[in-house]
């Protein structure tokens, strides 16, 4: 084919990737870098947007269709419990496939996901569609981390993954107050919509941007057998979790999905250990930084969100405070992330990682330490410093945290550890919520009943009817959320410091070229 011939958008992407690329079209030049950060954040944050944005139109989407609200609930629950599971077995995919060819199709399964969530005509089609939608994000969020760990050098990589820590933290904590704009100047569905464009716009430039995607490796396969025990597993516990606030522990129900859970998770041990080509390598979590990554990225998430789940209540309820003025005082904790993220990666590339870790989960651990003495009479501006206090935190952790595991990751093998990475953050967030969520509802029940109001009511109702109650619940999961944060310090203080030696360059190829 002549030069003229070819077509237009070809001769478009071949310039640009002679103006970023080096003549053997081998090694990134520092621009490129960065254009693969951007394509890498555009999905992220859609992806990252999506876990929290749709809790603000549940009541709506109840009302629309008239369900009830258990069965709306699986809207936010299905995305969740569908992304979590579906993280590791893509990050595994990634490795054998590769990842700039599953970040591309990430982006039309999320798109397509979107669309069908927002035409959904009815709460069955539209708990399926998010699923889907889930499927789509664990594509895009698996292959983010490593991406940025693959195209950048070890002196940058903490800077850039500082940049995509704040702007995907920001994102999920914004979902919220972007959701209510959303609904009320366009309407709920819009939620869903405002992906679709976006999301053509990532599929384009990704297909231009990003590094060419390797050939399959067919001396890989795929651990069907390991994927199905710890995606069923997992599925039986979160499941577990989240019904026995109103089950009871004691339920046949309950018992049920915790025996298969555990037994699940057991044998996917046992085979991983056993099988050629797991999803999940043992090997890679006998290196400390590794293990102790993946458990403080759960620790971490679990304080953040179990925080963030029980402020608009106290907000609202027992400050009365309205809405707006309630997502105005939120918007502190990504704010401050997203100013501290990236310098604290950058920093993380000189100094190293460790200083940040345990730095930043003892700032998780004061800002919850500080709402233990919160009262019915607390001003905004202390209430605003302890949020900016806990933004602070995670924004200072996640990049160094990042960094650490990916950078302790073999390269062939950064798809499976960034899938699983990304699972236990998910699952912080999940478990943070639902267990927070139960130890509240008992104390301010128990609170209640001890003062003899509200008896036969629904402890829900029960917790927030009574100040007092609710101030006691507050008190005792805040307490706990203490415990959890200078345990994820403990953790971070035995990890190797990294400032090491820079890593050799990443010869990657564009794709299209």
């Amino acid at each position: 084919m002549t030069r003229r011939s070819r077509p237009a958008h070809a001769r478009i992407a071949s310039r640009f990737f002679h103006k970023y690329s080096d003549r053997r079209g081998l090694i990134a030049r520092d621009k490129w870098q960065w254009a693969v950060l951007t394509v890498v954040l555009l999905g992220a944050t859609m992806s990252a947007l999506d876990v929290t944005i749709v809790n603000i139109a549940l009541p709506t989407i109840k009302h629309e269709f008239g369900s009830t609200l258990a069965a709306v609930e699986w809207v936010a629950m299905a995305y969740m419990i569908v992304l979590a599971l579906a993280l590791p077995i893509v990050g595994r995919l990634a490795d054998i496939f590769g990842r700039s060819l599953l970040y591309n199709i990430g982006f039309g399964v999320f798109i397509v996901g979107s669309a069908l969530c927002g035409f959904a005509p009815g709460i069955v089609t539209l708990v399926v569609a998010r699923a889907l939608q889930a499927i789509g994000a664990a594509l895009l969020q698996a292959n983010s981390v490593a991406l940025i760990t693959q195209v950048f050098r070890s002196r940058e990589l903490g800077r850039a993954l500082g940049a995509q820590a704040a702007v995907q933290g920001t994102a999920m904590a914004l979902g919220p107050f972007v959701g209510a704009m959303l609904i009320t100047f366009a309407g709920w569905r819009f939620i869903f919509f405002v992906n679709v464009p976006i999301g053509i716009a990532g599929a384009v430039a990704a297909h231009y941007i990003l590094p060419r995607h390797h050939r399959r490796r067919r001396d890989v396969k795929l651990d069907y057998l390991g994927s199905t025990l710890l995606t069923v597993g997992l599925m039986a516990l979160v499941l577990a979790v989240n019904k026995a606030g109103s089950a009871g522990w004691a339920s046949p129900l309950i018992l049920s999905h915790l025996l298969l859970g555990v037994a699940c998770i057991a044998a996917f041990v046992i085979t991983e250990r056993l099988v050629k080509h797991p999803t999940i390598d043992p090997s890679l979590f006998r290196r400390y930084t590794i293990a102790a990554g993946n458990i403080t990225a759960f620790l971490a998430y679990y304080v953040l969100f179990a925080v963030l789940f029980l402020l608009p209540f106290y907000f609202e309820e027992v400050l009365d405070y309205s809405a707006a003025r309630t997502g105005i005082m939120l918007t502190a904790v990504p704010l401050s992330m997203a100013l501290l993220a990236p310098f604290a990666g950058r920093a993380a590339d000189r100094l190293g990682s460790r200083k940040f870790l345990v730095g930043g989960s003892l700032l998780l651990a004061l800002g919850s330490l500080s709402l233990v003495f919160a009262k019915s009479t607390t001003g905004s501006v202390p209430l605003v410093i302890e949020m900016l206090i806990l933004g602070a935190g995670l924004g200072m952790f996640t990049p160094a945290n990042n960094r650490a595991t990916m950078a302790a990751t073999p390269r062939d093998k950064l798809g499976m550890t960034g899938g699983f990475l990304n699972m236990m953050r998910s699952l912080g967030v999940i478990l943070g919520i639902d267990i927070s969520g139960m130890l509240f509802l008992a104390v301010s029940g128990a609170h209640s009943a001890a003062h003899g109001s509200g008896v036969g009511e629904d402890r829900q109702a029960l917790a927030l009817s009574s100040k007092p109650a609710f101030m006691d619940g507050l008190h005792v999961v805040m307490m706990t959320l203490v415990g959890v944060a200078l345990l994820c310090a403990v953790f971070s203080y035995f990890r190797k410091n990294d400032a090491e030696k820079e890593s050799p360059t990443v010869h990657i190829e564009p794709m299209g070229a």
